[in-house]
């Protein structure tokens, strides 16, 4: 992306909708916490909150240089691949220009588009012409299958690939990493707290609130499910996490731990954990200072995987 990003970033999903109410001056006081403890990456969508987290970070960052904001684009339209044309994404981009105050936008990535929106070289030509239009200064994509980010890889004008990669989706550590790495591609690690399950804070009796993805999307009703706890079993998540939590180093949180943990995956870029208030996000930020895991965490780590996790999601994305 030609910018040096924080390796812990802001996912701003949280501050727009789907995660319960979240005010607009909770909404800056969050982002404000995560600068103060040194985040310089934040990532949005324009379908957020259909516009408001773009708007609440837009209206934070002005007159703040040095962060990076990511957007998405894509979604507000149906998911067919004809919608993916250079008229709409100068539509879009437009839109997201307004949204966050800035005539060229930091980072434009595809919102998890269909499949076929991969191969399409027309797609690809019309994100370069919105680099030539100076809309935008890079692009990427935001994907839910490796084979669709090993695609985007392959093609040169790819900054950065955006996937769900947390101790409960180890797929990606196969292909994707190392190719990511050899093609010099951004890596964007989302839901690397499994949508909360590896924070630790929940058990059988956690309630969500109806408008929340993690109570209206548990089994796939709106979107990928996939995105909600990363396509693991609430009650299978639970029961790693307590396989997991004797593991957690000595005045580190469960969360810090498992962000920890992405950290140190070869050729992750930046990971964009969520938070709804200061006190998340400055937690969060400061898992980055932690010592590294040792051979024997991950390796505990892994069996975790293998024998709870691995049979419900490695085979689908």
């Amino acid at each position: 992306m030609g910018r040096d990003a924080s390796v812990i970033g802001l996912g701003a999903w949280q501050l727009g909708a789907d995660w319960g109410d979240v005010s607009e001056a909770d909404a800056h006081a969050t982002l404000q916490a995560a600068v103060d403890a040194g985040v310089t990456f934040i990532d949005t969508a324009d379908v957020y909150g259909d516009g408001r987290s773009e708007q609440i970070v837009g209206s934070f960052v002005k007159d703040k240089p040095g962060l990076t904001v990511a957007t998405k684009m894509g979604r507000r339209l149906p998911q067919e691949p004809e919608n993916y044309s250079l008229d709409n994404f100068r539509a879009w981009t437009d839109r997201s220009r307004a949204n966050l105050g800035v005539d060229t936008l930091d980072l434009v990535q595809l919102h998890c588009p269909p499949t076929p929106v991969f191969h399409s070289d027309e797609v690809f030509d019309s994100l370069d012409t919105l680099i030539q239009e100076k809309r935008i200064s890079a692009y990427g994509v935001s994907v839910e299958k490796v084979d669709e980010a090993l695609a985007a890889i392959a093609r040169p004008g790819v900054a950065s690939v955006q996937i769900i990669l947390n101790a409960f989706r180890l797929k990606p550590l196969e292909r994707v990493l190392p190719a990511a790495a050899e093609a010099g591609v951004g890596i964007i690690a989302r839901v690397p707290l499994a949508s909360g399950l590896l924070s630790g804070r929940y058990d059988e009796n956690t309630t969500f609130a109806a408008d929340d993805h993690r109570n209206y999307n548990r089994h796939g009703e709106s979107f990928d499910v996939g995105e909600t706890f990363s396509g693991v079993d609430f009650s299978t998540g639970l029961e790693a996490v307590r396989r997991l939590r004797p593991l957690v180093p000595e005045g580190a949180t469960m969360a810090q731990f498992a962000l920890r943990w992405i950290v140190e995956q070869p050729a992750v870029t930046v990971v964009i954990p969520g938070a709804r208030n200061p006190e998340q996000a400055r937690a969060n930020a400061h898992a980055a200072e932690l010592a590294p895991l040792s051979p024997e965490t991950l390796e505990k780590i892994a069996a975790v995987y293998d024998e709870l996790i691995r049979p419900q999601v490695h085979d689908k994305w």
